[in-house]
């Protein structure tokens, strides 16, 4: 799940603006090749450029076969489809947020992929990262990036103050304070994001909403045991107070990169610029093990990431054109590629060589992948943090208390899951 992505290209916006909507006028000719359009919704600046050079080089392997790129900011894609799709005509292939994957496929937007060029190698991806492409017994997506969150933390600032990477949050309350006595500099500085939170969940062996049981648990005991350690983060000795203005995550991203904040929780897509900053101008500085754990002895961070969806709303010659292109954009040889050109985790085992492995930032979050969980197939999962990212600043910031924040939050969640018990 990508953060932060510049969302305003200019080029992005006229080159939407020119292709309408997908294959609705894909200019194909009967005797000439298929044009497919695909929306990509990846950094423009820092990752389109793999991705372009990769059409090319599928366009030559595949005369028959042409890829009209556009790269969609992120933050619109979905409402985009949303609207392309219900208007038939939506792009033949998009590249969708786990998250949005099951509720595509719920509306009929997906076609299902099993059984299909585009999952020909099912077996070498991960079997999470199939598990959220899947919905009510069929695979709408398949893997194409993912990432997860870990704690990343200064190697150099933690020798100094004589800790180690703590493996739960009280123990990273007291690396903190060392830390602080020690440097000066702050030990943690935590976000108020939901999706940042979503570990304290995890650690108490809770989460948002018990989808199995179809229960709203955000306020449960469990629940606020968790946000209660969340919060408890905030304050005290080498623990950052939080940040709940609107460029907060940049504020949190910009002070660990030059060495003015010990630790923080990020995922693999600041890799990049992790190494931008002054730290980690020597990359093997930058320490990643999992998000510390909670009471229950248990760690996890949510598992994001996005799928290449093929659109049901396309004819048959478009589609099949359109499972041999997601077959060559999830290969092992693309997979490697884009790892090592963008720094992004593979999807795929194989995928893993000793040249991606060789750059620290990737081989240190292949070592939490295993302690990420998978999103439940819920197509309302995503919206839940949307309540809670309206209420968490609030309780961190001492407007409200943190029964009555959790409580708000349960109340608008109701309203996302209409079928759900509190």
């Amino acid at each position: 799940m990508r953060r932060g992505i510049a969302a305003t290209a200019l080029v992005a916006s006229l080159a939407l603006a020119a292709t309408a909507c997908g294959d609705s006028d894909s200019g194909d000719k009967a005797d000439g090749p298929v044009t497919l359009t695909w929306w990509d919704t990846s950094n423009a600046t820092n990752e389109a450029p793999t991705y372009q050079a990769l059409v090319k080089e599928f366009e030559a392997a595949n005369k028959g076969i042409k890829v009209k790129y556009v790269n969609v900011p992120f933050d619109q894609a979905q409402n985009k489809f949303d609207t392309a799709a219900g208007s038939k005509g939506a792009p033949d292939i998009l590249r969708s947020e786990v998250g949005w994957t099951p509720a595509f496929a719920k509306k009929g937007y997906f076609a299902p992929l099993d059984g299909t060029e585009a999952l020909a190698d099912r077996a070498k991806f991960q079997p999470s990262l199939i598990e959220q492409a899947t919905y009510e017994g069929k695979t709408y997506g398949v893997p194409f990036t993912t990432d997860t969150l870990a704690l990343v933390y200064n190697k150099a600032l933690f020798e100094k103050a004589g800790v180690e990477a703590p493996k739960t949050w009280d123990d990273l309350k007291k690396a903190a304070a060392a830390i602080k006595g020690k440097t000066g500099v702050d030990g943690y500085w935590g976000s108020t994001q939901a999706y940042y939170a979503q570990s304290f969940l995890y650690g108490e062996d809770t989460d948002t909403i018990d989808a199995d049981a179809k229960k709203i648990t955000v306020a449960s005991p469990a629940a606020k045991k968790a946000y209660g350690t969340w919060l408890s983060l905030f304050d005290g000795k080498g623990l950052h107070k939080a940040d709940t203005t609107a460029d907060a995550y940049a504020h949190i991203q910009d002070a660990f990169v030059n060495g003015k904040v010990a630790a923080i929780v990020q995922g693999p897509w600041e890799i990049t610029n992790f190494y931008k900053g002054s730290a980690f101008k020597d990359k093997k500085n930058l320490g990643i093990v999992p998000v510390p754990g909670g009471s229950s002895g248990k760690a996890g961070a949510p598992t994001g990431g996005h799928n290449l969806a093929v659109y049901a709303g396309s004819d048959e010659a478009h589609q099949k054109a359109a499972m041999k292109f997601v077959n060559f954009m999830t290969s092992m040889k693309a997979q490697e590629t884009i790892a090592l050109k963008n720094s992004t985790l593979p999807t795929r085992e194989d995928a893993y060589s000793v040249k991606v492995v060789a750059d620290p930032g990737i081989a240190g979050y292949q070592g939490v992948l295993s302690a990420a969980q998978p999103r439940p197939a819920l197509p309302e999962y995503s919206s839940l943090w949307g309540p809670l990212d309206k209420e968490l600043p609030k309780i961190a910031g001492g407007k409200v208390s943190l029964d009555k924040g959790l409580s708000n939050a349960e109340l608008a969640i109701a309203k996302l899951v209409p079928d759900f018990s509190k």
